[in-house]
């Protein structure tokens, strides 16, 4: 019976922050309401208050869930086969264009939506989204850094710079994308940002494209 109320308890928290998930990434962190994600939950406010004591909580745990839920995304994508630190770094470019796929809520970045809403006023959640962005930053510097040894490149750029930047280049693409209501201009800003790096490493990047 105890087992069969935690089983419950945790589908209900993880209903809450899937629905965290959709909702903020929808209306942002300040148009949202907490009857909002407990009505695109499908739970009640009881439900919620016995998870998290405030709406600030909730956003730091999404910011979390959504670092966790990405990082098991990434890990399996298939640019990682590639023998090549370089190709490796470019297949990541090339898949983060292939899933911009669907709305704009479905493809935009929940701690990028929210660290624009709350990093002077909701430290707690700025810092939740700032792990998130860097935490997933230091993933892609270990195949910059490790293509920079392979490839002989000496610069006066690091490999966290470089991946940082992606984000940035990452993060001002769904800023476009949202402004302009549509996908086709983030997915040039990824094009710019592959061709960069292509630059950066001279001649020996590869030329292969994902269509």
């Amino acid at each position: 019976m105890a087992t069969s109320r935690a089983l419950s308890a945790h589908q209900s928290k993880t209903k809450l922050l899937d629905a965290a998930l959709r909702v903020i990434r929808t209306k942002g962190y300040t148009g949202t309401t907490i009857d909002d994600i407990c009505h695109a939950a499908g739970v009640t406010k009881g439900s919620f208050f016995h998870h998290f004591s405030s709406k600030e909580e909730l956003a730091v745990s999404a910011a979390n869930y959504w670092a966790e839920t990405t990082d098991g995304l990434f890990a399996t994508a298939p640019y990682h086969a590639h023998s090549d630190p370089l190709d490796r770094v470019l297949g990541y470019i090339d898949f983060r264009k292939t899933i911009l796929q669907g709305t704009l809520p479905e493809f935009t970045c929940l701690v990028g939506t929210m660290v624009q809403e709350t990093y002077d006023t909701v430290p707690t959640i700025r810092d939740a989204c700032e792990r998130s962005i860097s935490g997933h930053a230091a993933h892609i510097a270990v195949d910059i850094a490790a293509a920079m040894q392979q490839h002989n490149i000496q610069a006066d750029w690091t490999a966290d710079s470089l991946a940082l930047h992606t984000q940035a280049v990452l993060q001002g693409a769904f800023i476009l994308a949202k402004a302009k209501g549509t996908a086709h201009v983030a997915a040039d800003s990824v094009d710019h940002l592959r061709r960069y790096v292509e630059m950066l490493f001279g001649k020996c990047a590869s030329t292969k494209t994902v269509n």
